[in-house]
């Protein structure tokens, strides 16, 4: 019997640059739910137009969307060829 051990190279299962991309990723959901926060009224009797802010409604959805979709994409991206 041979008891060699094999030399295998144990190490993350992304590399650096996905996870560098997964950062941003992250970032642009946190900065989307950051934008969505907001818009309260200090007082209950008066209604506050702002909470439906094109920022608010659109813009930040967008955003919190659009870092899921790169978080998948930084998640898929294959390394290059050496």
């Amino acid at each position: 019997m041979n008891n060699k051990k094999e030399n295998k190279k144990v190490g993350f299962a992304l590399e650096k640059n996905n996870y560098i991309l997964m950062v941003i990723g992250l970032g642009a959901i946190i900065l989307g739910f950051i934008l969505m926060a907001g818009g309260k009224s200090t007082d209950p009797n008066v209604f506050n137009e702002s909470m439906f802010s094109f920022r608010r409604i659109t813009l930040a959805p967008m955003l919190v969307f659009g870092g899921f979709v790169f978080e998948i994409y930084a998640i898929m991206k294959k390394p290059k060829a050496e």
